[in-house]
């Protein structure tokens, strides 16, 4: 007889295996279905966790390279790039591992294999060998996340033309990299081998850098990567990559019309977006609807128009973020548990890992004015702030956006050092409903750069002190 679950997630991504551990948690007898050999997804062991591991290495190596004279150490840092990526891997393998710990740890069986939806309540799991069994159960989620998406006319290799899981194996630092896409994956892998000692050129088709931020953290951000000497190339498309004995020849031309140009690259990464993974599912065969753009078509409770099967994460409409898939498969689990799991989509912070950082929760004043909404700013600059300037980290500002008529917070964003564990003040305040005078009267221990982020709040509700 076919083992039987409660529950069975297909994916163990940060959405499934949160999905996973949260059911367990709450009594139903769960399975996790996945095709890689260790749990994590593309997140922890090709996405998040690697490029962060690399991003924070690389900025060690920059500082003391170049900012540690100012703080009176004077150092000579050596590039060891084995050792480097050797770091890396170590972190992948603790979280994996540690994922494989919770599973044992909350009793949730795990099947290595493809799994494929057969009809509502089965699931079949094919093994690498192509051995194959069928598990019964009464519930299923689809936690596949994405994948990289492809450029039209360009093969990726892995070699030389890489997608963001290339881009963080590099055997040696490319003395031209060349980057298609200026969105978070682009410009933090961007980042790490610009760091490392790659001249690094983006070329985005777009006529801006993070297409969906809020445009005034995006012009200064594309002014800060410019100082610190990579180079853009906006509303500009590649028509093709052509490779060559001593490298690659990137053809380029301006998206309105014009005249041809062409790079020579020994590295082009192609990290213009990620598209929905659902390959080898089923969902045709099942009956389960998908929207024009791949995606597993659900309701407000996650739910697919086939009964019992459920979908969360990069494989549904929404950004594509692992906390965003993590928030929705606890939701899900909740609701299977018979709670009442629910998601609060307008408070969903978003951060790019660059140096320095750039974390936004809530609109953007473009989405403001597009909605017709009455608001006010408040602005503060790190160079005004204490701990900023005793740590040499300066750049950028705090930027608070709040109702006019409420004070209530709609959108904050972050351009500094730190700006990723500063957001979160801002996301507790909004998931309350909190003002601009409630942040500004909320005492801040000093000296720290979140202050700044107080000052912003006292901007937006009346004037700050210290500017």
């Amino acid at each position: 007889m076919p083992e039987t679950y409660d529950l069975i997630v297909i994916g163990s991504g940060p959405g499934g295996y949160v999905c996973a551990i949260r059911a367990a948690q709450l009594g139903l007898k769960t399975a996790v279905v996945e095709k890689r050999a260790t749990y994590g997804g593309t997140c922890l062991n090709v996405g998040c966790i690697p490029s962060k591991a690399l991003l924070h290495a690389s900025e060690m190596f920059e500082q003391a390279g170049h900012s540690f004279g100012d703080l009176g150490i004077k150092v000579k840092p050596e590039l060891d790039l084995a050792g480097m990526l050797g770091h890396k891997d170590k972190v992948v393998k603790a979280n994996v591992e540690g994922v494989a710990f919770l599973f044992k740890k909350n009793k949730i069986d795990g099947y290595q294999g493809t799994g494929r939806i057969l009809e509502a309540g089965k699931v079949e799991v094919t093994s690498e060998k192509g051995d194959s069994q069928v598990l019964e159960t009464k519930a299923v989620v689809i936690a596949t996340g994405s994948d990289s998406a492809p450029l039209p006319g360009v093969t990726v290799d892995e070699r030389r033309v890489v997608s963001s899981t290339g881009a963080l194996s590099l055997p040696e630092v490319p003395k031209k990299l060349i980057v298609v896409g200026a969105g978070i994956i682009g410009l933090e892998l961007g980042s790490v081998w610009r760091r490392l000692g790659a001249e690094v050129r983006v070329v985005e088709f777009l006529d801006r850098i993070l297409p969906g931020m809020d445009d005034d953290v995006a012009k200064q951000a594309q002014r800060l990567f410019k100082r610190q000497g990579i180079d853009f190339r906006l509303s500009t498309k590649v028509t093709g990559v052509r490779s060559e004995k001593k490298g690659l020849r990137v053809a380029v031309e301006p998206v309105s019309g014009g005249d041809a140009e062409t790079f020579d690259a020994d590295i082009v990464l192609v990290a213009i977006g990620r598209r929905p993974f659902t390959e080898g599912l089923g969902l045709e065969e099942a009956g389960i609807a998908t929207d024009e753009r791949g995606r597993v078509k659900i309701d407000a409770d996650f739910r697919t128009n086939v009964e019992g099967v459920y979908a969360i994460g990069d494989v549904v409409a929404g950004p594509m973020l692992a906390h965003k898939a993590e928030d929705e498969g606890t939701a899900v689990a909740e609701i299977l548990a018979g709670q009442k799991g629910h998601v609060n989509y307008g408070v969903i912070p978003s951060v790019v890992y660059t140096d320095p950082e750039i974390a936004v929760v809530g609109r953007s004043e473009e989405e403001l004015k597009e909605a017709g909404i009455a608001y006010r700013v408040g602005k503060f600059p790190f160079m005004a702030n204490g701990r900023a300037r005793a740590m040499g980290a300066t750049e950028g500002f705090v930027k608070v956006l709040a109702e006019e008529k409420t004070d209530r917070v709609l959108g904050v964003h972050i351009l500094g050092r730190g700006a990723g564990e500063m957001i979160h003040e801002a996301a507790v305040l909004m998931e309350f409903s909190g003002s601009a005078e409630d942040l500004a009267r909320t005492c801040h221990a000093h000296p720290t750069m979140s202050e700044a982020v107080r000052e912003a709040a006292m901007a937006a509700w009346f004037k700050p002190v210290h500017i």
